[in-house]
């Protein structure tokens, strides 16, 4: 088990954002995803280590457009088809964030490998 120097955001959606996946491609029935499909993609991100909540704040407030534009892209890469106004309020309307103080890896064997995040690898993940 290995402490890593990171505090952790889980990312996860809210029904605005389900609605806004449903609206892409409009099906019929019990076609559409729910919330709880949806949730099961949620997304952690490694983040510096944040012991107050002022400190959080402002670090989501710095960062909040990647986050968005990230979770966005996961579902529709065709920007013109994203909600006009892509801003704070959206990123409230659209997503739930929780805060996790450690971040602790319980795999003993592997070792962490980094990746620059990018579209192709977004798409891999999606289609697993």
């Amino acid at each position: 088990m290995k402490l890593l120097n990171r505090s952790a955001l889980s990312v996860r959606p809210t029904r605005h954002f389900v609605e806004w996946i449903n609206a892409l491609e409009p099906t019929v029935g019990d076609d559409d995803l729910t919330l709880a499909d949806v949730e099961r993609e949620s997304t952690v991100y490694l983040i510096p280590e944040m012991d107050t909540p002022e400190a959080l704040e402002g670090f989501v407030r710095e960062r909040y457009l990647e986050i968005l534009e990230t979770e966005l892209r996961a579902w529709e890469e065709d920007e013109r088809q994203w909600p006009e106004a892509v801003n704070w309020e959206l990123f409230q309307r659209f997503l739930q964030i929780e805060h996790s103080y450690l971040a602790i890896d319980l795999d003993n064997e592997a070792a962490l490998e980094i990746s620059e995040v990018d579209d192709s690898l977004l798409l891999e993940t999606d289609q697993d």
